[in-house]
């Protein structure tokens, strides 16, 4: 009997290909994954899984792969993946929470400490050859430690962003979500703010929330201007939750004092976007979980994921988990 297919592209690391090739034919492609490329449409109609990371599944794809069972993320994200039609015909949809969540919030806290500390621009300062053997007052930054950080969205990345922040640099852990975080008020001493309040108050505003239809558009002119001028802002989840019309004017007006941002509406940026003509801006490039360890560990846990279904078990990580419920009732 032929082995079923699986699909894998883009950023799946070779110890995951080899581990889907074991049980499944794994047809890889590393770029042209989209339904102009011949062969990904003919692989496409008879793959039963997915696994990869940014392939837009939606309505057309799906009706290319009637085969279709899974498909597995290899991130924490999904905003690639119409959950509503995967649903709707029965197709499980999986990614990797949990794995990423310490290197992401390694990144997010070298954020905080190169912005704070102006550490990308006097690097460039040093290199210039502008360093005299005296360090010019107006290049001075501002302390982390037991300064108030704010963060929005407090779910596993968050929490370990405020694990860092209060036992790391005995920093005030401020925080907004939807539900409160009792983990994170008796182990980091957070404290639940109102939006308005949790911005009015913190010195580093770190942005963690995912994108949803509430949360699209939800740092604007209005909230930037409840910011402290003296205050810094973080985003390191998606760029369209951020204005960032509203976030240049408030840097070009001094309303806050600087950001540094992982994520941006385009991606890659735009080469004549504002953000990357200001010093006070740190520009960086999606790099928030990418360490070759948290990579390959992303991708095992997406083939895991993958085989799980294809096997009919119950997957670690499943976005839709009520279709299994209808698949399985008696479990």
């Amino acid at each position: 009997m032929e082995k079923p297919y699986i699909l894998a592209y883009g950023r799946v690391s070779e110890e995951a290909l080899e581990k889907l090739s074991r049980e499944y034919e794994t047809v890889y492609f590393a770029n042209g994954e989209n339904l102009e490329n011949e062969r990904f449409r003919a692989v496409l109609q008879q793959a039963q899984a997915i696994v990869g990371v940014e392939l837009e599944v939606n309505e057309e794809l799906l009706d290319h792969a009637p085969e279709l069972k899974v498909v597995s993320n290899v991130a924490v994200g999904y905003d690639n993946l119409n959950v509503t039609a995967l649903s709707e015909r029965g197709i499980a949809a999986c990614h990797t929470p949990g794995v990423l969540n310490d290197t992401v919030a390694d990144a997010v806290f070298g954020m905080v400490l190169a912005s704070a500390r102006r550490i990308p621009e006097m690097d460039r300062f040093v290199k210039e050859k502008k360093w005299n053997g005296v360090m010019p007052d107006e290049k001075f930054g501002v302390d982390v430690h037991h300064k108030k950080i704010g963060i929005i969205g407090m779910g596993r990345i968050g929490e370990a962003i405020a694990k860092r922040a209060a036992l790391g640099f005995d920093m005030e852990v401020l925080y907004h979500t939807r539900s409160r975080k009792e983990k994170a008020e008796n182990e980091y001493g957070a404290v639940y703010q109102e939006l308005p309040d949790l911005l009015e108050q913190s010195d580093f505003v770190v942005l963690m929330t995912p994108l949803t239809p509430e949360t699209e558009g939800l740092m604007g002119t209005e909230e930037f201007r409840r910011m402290k001028a003296d205050s810094i802002f973080i985003n390191a989840s998606r760029g369209a939750v951020v204005d960032e019309e509203a976030l240049v004017h408030a840097l070009r007006n001094g309303e806050i004092r600087g950001a540094a941002l992982d994520v941006f509406h385009q991606e890659p940026i735009q080469q004549d976007h504002p953000f990357l003509t200001m010093e006070q801006v740190i520009t960086l490039p999606h790099l928030g979980s990418a360490t070759a360890e948290n990579e390959n560990n992303m991708s095992l846990l997406a083939a895991d994921n993958a085989l799980q279904v294809l096997k009919g078990q119950k997957p670690a990580y499943m976005i839709n988990q009520e279709i299994w419920k209808g698949r399985n009732k008696h479990e």
